[in-house]
């Protein structure tokens, strides 16, 4: 009505293909805290404290540090992860990958030489079975006496 109007298909292709094909980066001496999602893959060679939602794969690199809670579909673990990690799945921890924590996944990959000190669920139910986990331990810390 007032100028040129854009092909309906042309901008829902935009839409999908920035998607499904773009690549998240948290380069090397950068640091992030708080809450963060993403549709797309996500690379996190500097510092990430805090929660992340991602709905592809999560890939910490040999410099990343990650501290907090990841839910996502795919991990690659290279460098640091503290916390709690949900992988519906693969998670695969490379030989320089640390991990220390609670995770659940589908199915798990761990090469020679990776640290790999965590209380691990896996299976379809993993997911499920951590949430209970958690929720116990903080029901625990949390329950006073009743009287």
């Amino acid at each position: 009505m007032f100028g040129s109007k854009r092909p309906e298909s042309d901008t829902n292709n935009n839409y999908k293909s920035s998607s499904t094909s773009s690549v998240n980066l948290l380069a090397a001496d950068t640091t992030f805290e708080g809450k963060a999602k993403s549709e797309g893959d996500i690379r996190i060679d500097g510092t990430f404290k805090g929660d992340l939602n991602c709905q592809a794969k999560v890939i910490i690199g040999p410099s990343g540090h990650f501290e907090g809670t990841i839910q996502c579909i795919n991990a690659v673990i290279e460098g640091q992860f503290t916390g709690n990690l949900q992988v519906k799945e693969l998670l695969e921890v490379r030989d320089s990958g640390k991990i220390k924590g609670d995770i659940s996944t589908g199915k798990l990959m761990v090469q020679a030489g990776a640290l790999f000190d965590v209380q691990c669920h896996m299976g379809s139910n993993a997911s499920n079975s951590t949430n209970a986990h958690i929720a116990k331990q903080s029901n625990h810390v949390k329950a006073d006496p009743v009287s």
